[in-house]
C-alpha cells in the first residue's frame, strides 16, 4: 500500500511539472498570470510531505520534488518537437524558484521532525 501511495505521488510530483509548465507563460490580456508556478508552489509541498509522512528518510519523502525538477528541466529544455518550454524570463524563474523552494522547504519540515511530522494524535 505504501509503495503505490508513493507511486502516486511521484506520479503527481511528474504531472504538477507538466502542468506548471503548460500554465506558467498564461496571460489575462496584457497581464501575466503565471498560474502554474503559483500551483507548482501551493501544491508541491503537500506532496513532500505526504510522501514523508510515508516515510521519514530524505530519498523517499523527496521523490515528488525529483519528479517534478526532472519533468520541468526535461520537458522545458528538451520539450516536445525541439520546442522549449522553459523560456528564459521572469516567470520561469518564478516556477523554478516557487518550486525547488517550497518543496525544499517541505522537505527540511520532514527531515527537522521526522517522529512527529504529520501526526495529529499528539504522540512521537
Amino acid at each position: 500500500m505504501n509503495r503505490a501511495l508513493l507511486a502516486l505521488l511521484v506520479l503527481d510530483g511528474a504531472l504538477l511539472g507538466a502542468f506548471g509548465l503548460v500554465f506558467t507563460p498564461l496571460y489575462h490580456g496584457p497581464i501575466p498570470v503565471p498560474m502554474g508556478a503559483v500551483l507548482s508552489a501551493l501544491i508541491l509541498p503537500w506532496l513532500v510531505a505526504r510522501a514523508g509522512e510515508i516515510e521519514a528518510r530524505t530519498a523517499v519523502a523527496a521523490a515528488p520534488l525529483v519528479a517534478w525538477l526532472l519533468v520541468v528541466v526535461g520537458i522545458g529544455l528538451w520539450g516536445p518537437g525541439g520546442d522549449v518550454l522553459l523560456a528564459a524570463d521572469w516567470q520561469s524563474l518564478l516556477l523554478l524558484g516557487g518550486g525547488i523552494g517550497s518543496g525544499l522547504w517541505a522537505l527540511r519540515g520532514v527531515h527537522d521532525a521526522p517522529a512527529t511530522y504529520g501526526r495529529t494524535d499528539g504522540r512521537r
